[in-house]
């Protein structure tokens, strides 16, 4: 079998190595040259690239059955296995520590000695179409054949727009952040953690988290409203700095004397939720001979550590069914329908959490007409126990969201008494605000928001 894969990415590498460990010839097509000898690697395409990623144990679980060699480079260059201690279940497997950077330098170093895998640095300008099926693509105006093509072009690819359905599941949810990226001093303890993985705080109109990576590797993400117009202004390195000092547990861990940034303050575009089926445009249920995987199937916001998870749980099942399917073209229609049972419950699970988070940072109080979001179910957890018995299956993403409709009448009640969880420690939105808005008067930095307030001052 002849396949082309539209991106390079983890997804598509996966896919790629595995199916060329199949005996297939597999081309693999992204526009990015791949990672320098020396220096940053800019990933080209990949907006989040050196933001913080979380990898789930099934990132690992999936790497080692597919492609073992690329899972052993990975920890060579220096991703670390973390485990949770879970009441009733002890010592549990957490995933790896990482940066992206990292787990991308791996898969493409060990792509170079996949026989029967090829990597071209090159564009995808669509797809070859004929007889109702694809045929193929056409990359930097030359014609490619294959007996599939593998849209791996994540979130924001186009090459297949002319023959899929847009998204209509999900969609811009309301959210902002900016983060950087840092490195303990040599012999520096790490600061505090929620988890083996991250901390986390919660404000009354933010959220504070830190990804841990290997090799005393740090990101701090600092997480607003989209429209809070204030916080937009942590993009700019006084006034993030400025908060750092000023978060309690930020403090401890960005203190100088602990840790230095090693990138410049990284800003975030809108966060999206959102799911895309396989569907066709011409109100087809799937094209035959294309299957989109990985981000150009489900998004979901970086707050939780899901979309790596998703995506290669996702190239595990299309592989069974490539595996099983006479015609490899004819995989879109199952795989669709797998997709819909265990990728859309996540999608629509972010869409509702952050939803009415988004809500709760605007002023709104809980909404107890309808199912609780799956965040607020577990904080009721430190009030009545029993709601934690459910948590491990949905937290480790081996069971789905509805796995906490059990427990949800537990927390209804919890919250219907009155109860809600305490903010963190820490300045409040409005005080926020006042950090940065000094911290940029000190540096003399001129934001839009800032020049408006003088003008009015001055009219005043």
């Amino acid at each position: 079998m002849r396949v082309a894969i539209i991106g390079a990415g983890p997804a598509g590498l996966l896919v790629g190595s595995a199916l060329a460990g199949r005996g297939h010839d597999v081309l693999a097509v992204d526009r990015d040259a791949g990672p320098p000898r020396q220096g940053r690697w800019a990933r080209r395409g990949v907006m989040q690239f050196h933001h913080a990623h979380g990898f789930r144990p099934q990132v690992g679980q999936v790497l080692q059955e597919e492609w073992p060699a690329a899972f052993a480079a990975w920890l060579t260059l220096g991703a670390e296995p973390i485990s949770f201690d879970i009441p009733g279940l002890g010592q549990v497997p957490g995933g790896h520590r990482s940066r992206r950077d990292t787990f991308e330098r791996a898969l493409r170093a060990t792509s170079d000695d996949v026989s029967g895998l090829s990597v071209q640095q090159a564009h995808v300008d669509g797809l070859l179409s004929s007889g109702g099926r694809v045929r193929g693509v056409i990359v930097d105006g030359s014609r490619l054949e294959a007996d599939l093509v593998v849209d791996a072009s994540g979130r924001s690819g186009r090459a297949v727009n002319d023959l899929r359905a847009p998204s209509t599941v999900g969609g811009l949810c309301g959210m902002a952040y900016v983060d950087r990226q840092y490195r303990l001093l040599d012999g520096a303890e790490p600061g505090p953690m929620t988890n083996p993985l991250a901390w986390q705080a919660d404000f009354d109109g933010y959220q504070a988290i830190i990804f841990l990576h290997e090799r005393g590797h740090f990101s701090v993400l600092l997480v607003r409203p989209t429209a809070d117009a204030a916080l937009k202004d942590l993009r700019h390195p006084a006034a993030f700095e400025a908060a750092c000092r000023a978060i309690p547990g930020l403090a401890e861990w960005t203190d100088p004397a602990r840790a230095l940034p090693v990138t410049e303050v990284l800003p975030g575009g809108p966060l999206r939720n959102a799911y895309r089926g396989q569907e066709g445009i011409d109100e087809r249920s799937v094209v035959p001979g294309l299957v989109s995987v990985g981000d150009a199937v489900a998004t979901t916001t970086p707050t939780f550590g899901r979309g790596l998870a998703t995506t290669f749980v996702q190239v595990r099942e299309l592989l069974a069914l490539l595996d099983s399917e006479a015609d490899p073209g004819l995989v879109g229609e199952p795989f669709d329908a797998w997709c819909q049972d265990n990728m859309l419950p996540w999608v629509l699970d972010h869409v509702h959490m952050d939803g009415d988070l988004v809500r709760r940072w605007r002023g709104g109080d809980l909404d107890l007409t309808r199912r609780l979001p799956s965040d607020l179910i577990l904080s009721a957890a430190t009030e009545d126990p029993r709601i934690g018995h459910a948590s491990p299956g949905y937290l480790s993403m081996l069971e789905l969201p509805s796995s906490l409709d059990a427990v949800e009448p537990l927390a209804r009640a919890v919250y219907a008494s009155g109860w809600r969880p305490e903010y963190s420690s820490g300045p409040t939105r409005n005080e926020l605000v006042e950090i940065i808005d000094a911290a940029l008067r000190e540096r003399g930095v001129d934001t839009p928001r800032l020049n408006s307030q003088s003008v009015s001052s001055a009219r005043r």
